[in-house]
């Protein structure tokens, strides 16, 4: 059985509620954070499988279409690949946020789906966000977990960002 790193998108990755962007809802609002390429490149080269996984309300409240969802995670795959990282897979919950799904976290559905499809071993899997719901996902999933941020967290570790965690989630997995 494999071993992975489950990634949240917006606040882990990539830019979002700041001067530059709100919300990503076009391939051109994505903007990576500091380090975060990097930190994705030394998952991939420890062997470590490396998937994301995002809610995205906006799709199922109409804010933005699918087809711009996949454009947005594409650009995101190939920024990620220009620094030497691959993410394995997206997965998203494209639906409306009460709509009470199994895929949407803090529900641990798009994590046992990338484990069975890719045999991954959750035990040996790390979920990292920065939404206490990331967290909780994790938990469920029986997963450890890595909270991007200062507030407090039920996390195992807390870190002020993906970069800043590497050593930690290495450890990990």
């Amino acid at each position: 059985m494999k071993r992975a790193v489950f990634l949240d998108r917006d606040g882990v990755l990539n830019e979002v509620l700041t001067d530059r962007v709100k919300f990503v809802n076009k391939a051109d609002e994505l903007f990576l954070l500091p380090g975060a390429a990097k930190a994705v490149a030394a998952f991939t080269s420890a062997g470590i499988e490396v998937f994301v996984v995002t809610n995205q309300g906006g799709v199922g409240l109409g804010y933005l279409k699918e087809e711009s969802l996949i454009e947005i995670h594409d650009r995101l795959e190939e920024l990620i690949r220009e620094k030497g990282g691959i993410i394995k897979e997206v997965a998203y919950c494209p639906h409306k946020p009460k709509a009470g799904c199994e895929c949407r976290k803090p529900s641990a559905g798009m994590l046992f789906a990338l484990a069975e499809k890719y045999n991954i071993d959750l035990s040996h899997s790390v979920m990292v966000g920065d939404h206490e719901r990331d967290i909780e996902a994790g938990v469920k999933a029986g997963c450890k977990t890595v909270f991007i941020g200062m507030e407090e967290s039920k996390a195992d570790v807390r870190a002020p960002s993906l970069y800043d965690a590497v050593e930690d989630i290495l450890q990990l997995v």
